[in-house]
């Protein structure tokens, strides 16, 4: 019986056929408590698993944690990180990524060939726009390239589904031009559906903005 039952999860792994998915949203959707809650999945399975969150982002020293309260210890990455080198001698059971739009586009196709011939799963979690509503280079890789394109959700001030994001100072003034990558939150960046970001951003006034 023994050997039948892993000759059986033997076929089951082989069988196994690896994703590369990309979570999007605009900010507050959620996303790095979607992916605290797989990585739990895998962990109740006896599952290892490796996490990784964007060097820069060092607004909870370096965890990946999310507004509800919960986080989780993660490897750091930045440009020159190489994840068919930092991954696959590891042979985890799945590779999860937030802050997934700073990834370049090599990153992205390193993350591609981990998948397809390492068959492990890679998911990723990140923002699809910044504050000008265009696509942040990681990002279009992975819209590109990924084989699962989930959305998550959160709403506008109005109600509406929030597709899109506006940066703001510190008087709640919408910032039209700078650098894409600058690391804040809800101090910084309020998200809205694409009705009000166009409001916003040709008045310069945001809607919805809560400095507290």
């Amino acid at each position: 019986m023994a050997r039948q039952i892993a000759a059986h999860q033997l076929r089951e792994r082989d069988s196994f056929v690896a994703k590369l998915y990309f979570y999007y949203s605009t900010m507050n959707a959620g996303k790095s408590t979607a992916l605290l809650q797989a990585a739990h999945n895998y962990a109740e399975r006896g599952m290892s698993v490796m996490l990784f969150t964007f060097r820069l982002d060092d607004r909870n020293g370096g965890r990946i944690a999310s507004r509800i309260g919960i986080g989780r210890e993660a490897e750091k990455y930045d440009a020159a990180t190489n994840f068919w080198e930092s991954c696959v001698p590891y042979r985890p059971a799945c590779i999860l990524i937030d802050e997934a739009q700073f990834l370049t586009k090599s990153q992205v196709r390193q993350l591609a060939r981990v998948v397809d011939e390492a068959n492990i799963p890679v998911m990723c979690y990140g923002l699809r726009t910044d504050f000008r509503g265009e696509l942040f280079p990681g990002s279009a890789a992975l819209l590109a390239w990924a084989d699962s394109l989930p959305e998550l959700k959160t709403i506008c001030c109005c109600g509406r589904k929030a597709t899109m994001v506006v940066r703001v100072n510190a008087n709640g003034e919408v910032e039209r031009e700078g650098q894409q990558v600058e690391i804040g939150g809800n101090d910084r960046y309020v998200p809205l559906c694409r009705k009000h970001f166009s409001e916003a951003i040709a008045t310069g006034v945001c809607p919805g903005w809560n400095p507290i």
